[in-house]
């Protein structure tokens, strides 16, 4: 099946004392697709965001379609042990599981390892998603997919440093998300930092088909039109 253009807005930029209704209106109201979560723990980025309670509560506000292609929350655990925090986020609300490779790869405990880790998100009804770093070539995910066992259900392919919003869109991260595309045509490939109306263009011509984009969105006079214009962007390439 092709690639959906799927648009995922990353409440780190949303006010967030006014957290609850700016997710179900970014929903509701201007058109997104999924909620970009961004969950940091203090050590593997050097931030600290939120925890599994706040996820909750939110997932009150924001219903998720049958099919799920509405309201799905995107969790991205920048999170040093992402095994630890699989049940936790479940029973909150999370749908969608992306852990970090480098975290999976520099823990000792064999039920860390990345293939280990899809198995029991999987388990627990999630789906999974793998995120790389910036300088983390594109290959290092191959095994992942191309294996028997069960696969990651998407990439992230991390096109600034994770830990902090606002960063400015790294181009060189392109070439890895051209090389996943090339190889996986039906892979949902996400790209997170940076993404806005001035860099859609390049992210999409490579083939990212999830969308997170943080300020852009939520930073807009009109969200909607900004949601709009980046789906018929992402659209346009897929259709190529």
């Amino acid at each position: 099946m092709a690639p959906k253009a799927i648009i995922a807005p990353s409440i780190l930029a949303s006010d967030f004392g006014n957290l609850s209704s700016e997710c179900s209106n970014v929903i509701k109201e201007h058109g997104a697709d999924w909620l970009h979560i961004d969950i940091m723990d203090g050590h593997f980025v050097p931030n600290i965001t939120i925890g599994a309670p706040v996820v909750t509560c939110i997932r009150g506000s924001v219903e998720r379609s049958a099919d799920w292609s509405k309201g799905v929350f995107d969790c991205h655990m920048m999170v040093a042990e992402p095994q630890k925090w699989l049940e936790d986020f479940k029973k909150a609300g999370c749908d969608l599981y992306c852990f970090h490779y480098e975290a999976a790869v520099t823990s000792k405990d064999p039920a860390v390892s990345p293939s280990q880790l899809i198995k029991n998100i999987h388990a627990l009804g999630m789906k999974a998603g793998v995120a790389i770093k910036p300088d983390t070539p594109a290959d290092v995910v191959y095994p992942l997919l191309d294996g028997d066992v069960e696969k990651p259900d998407m990439v992230l392919v991390m096109t600034v440093e994770p830990g902090f919003g606002g960063q400015k869109f790294q181009a060189r991260c392109m070439p890895k998300v051209a090389a996943l595309r090339e190889r996986y045509p039906e892979l949902d490939i996400e790209v997170d930092g940076g993404l806005g109306l001035g860099t859609i263009d390049q992210a999409a011509e490579a083939g990212a088909n999830v969308i997170v984009a943080g300020t852009a969105v939520f930073g807009a006079e009109s969200p909607g039109e900004v949601v709009k214009m980046l789906r018929g962007t992402v659209e346009k390439c897929l259709s190529k």
